[in-house]
């Protein structure tokens, strides 16, 4: 299952309501979002507890019944133990939103042409930014720094500057006079302090690295691509927090 179709993990055991923030349970606000999936013919996936990816459609959204109709090109075996689980959760995107929500009462009905999944209406739709789709750079949103220690010299401590920051991943200033990272390596431990209330801890692997400098506005260094491993799902939140407000405020700002 690709990384952009699994469901985030919403079963934490963080104190307190911590995913209310990206939860939709008013009516007419899931039937809108519901609707724009039906319209669209958006691809959505059904994941199963035992990990399987079910692709589908909706094709009809029943407000009255409270009823979401599915079509579905899949093969019997994996309809079968979508049925027999009676759970799935679905996730689909709108532009650069992901749409999250449970399904409950799973019914198959075999047509002459295809198969047909009925639920019942989700209680409740999660929504997320897409990954990778937003981007805070450095500037008037980020002033943020990474400590951690260097991979190939244990004893020295190190704190970077965040010169960017995603859901994917992040980008950190390395100057000429600390010694090399080469691609590929892992970071473990990384204190990423966002803000004065926003930190976590994560693992990374670094991707690329661009050397950069030589003027008078900046140092010599290089420029650090870095993806998060799987991210605990605190930590997640945090950012995904973090991301949302920076991206609210920047609408705010005036064009320049």
């Amino acid at each position: 299952m690709s990384q952009d179709t699994r469901p985030a993990e919403l079963d934490s055991a963080s104190p307190g309501d911590s995913w209310a923030d990206f939860r939709i349970e008013l009516m007419h606000d899931r039937l809108r979002l519901l609707r724009e999936l039906c319209d669209g013919h958006v691809p959505i996936t059904l994941n199963l507890p035992d990990g399987t990816a079910v692709p589908s459609a909706l094709w009809a959204v029943d407000g009255s019944a409270q009823r979401l109709s599915f079509s579905t090109d899949t093969d019997r075996s994996a309809l079968a133990r979508l049925v027999e689980a009676n759970e799935a959760v679905a996730v689909a995107y709108l532009d650069s939103v992901k749409l999250q929500f449970d399904l409950a009462g799973v019914v198959l009905v075999h047509g002459t042409d295809h198969s047909a999944l009925h639920s019942r209406m989700p209680a409740a739709i999660y929504r997320f930014q897409r990954r990778n789709t937003y981007r805070v750079r450095g500037g008037a949103h980020v002033d943020a720094v990474a400590r951690l220690r260097h991979p190939g010299m244990p004893d020295m401590r190190l704190a970077l500057r965040v010169l960017d920051v995603s859901s994917g991943g992040c980008a950190l200033w390395l100057p000429s006079d600390v010694p090399p990272l080469p691609a590929g390596t892992e970071l473990h431990g990384v204190q990423i302090e966002l803000d004065e209330q926003t930190a976590f801890v994560a693992s990374a692997v670094l991707q690329h690295i661009t050397a950069v400098g030589n003027g008078e506005r900046m140092a010599a260094g290089a420029r650090v691509g870095c993806s998060w491993k799987r991210l605990p799902p605190d930590a997640e939140r945090l950012l995904q927090r973090w991301i949302d407000r920076a991206q609210q405020k920047s609408r705010r700002l005036p064009a320049a």
